[in-house]
């Protein structure tokens, strides 16, 4: 059996997924940080949802990639977590 990083640099000699990873790697960058950041407080899912007033269900679908979330839920939970939200454009 690969181990995944070795897999992964096989999978990314392909051009065609090489530029999807690129696309999706920031939304999975910032999924990987909100948890991090969660684990780092010391919240569960169910904790985090109710300091913001939404469901354990709605965090799930944020960590796990299928939530299509707005901007203001985005502040909620950064602000929830006592991050910093930073958005940037590269030029």
């Amino acid at each position: 059996m690969k181990k995944w990083n070795d897999l992964k640099k096989e999978l990314l000699l392909n051009k065609q997924v090489a530029d999807e990873y690129e696309k999706l790697e920031p939304k999975y960058k910032l999924i990987g940080d909100l948890i991090e950041a969660r684990l780092k407080k010391g919240l569960t899912q169910e904790q985090l949802a109710k300091k913001i007033g939404t469901k354990q269900s709605a965090i799930a679908r944020v960590e796990s990639g299928n939530a299509n979330i707005s901007f203001d839920f985005l502040v909620k939970l950064t602000d929830a977590l006592d991050t910093k939200l930073m958005i940037g454009v590269n030029k």
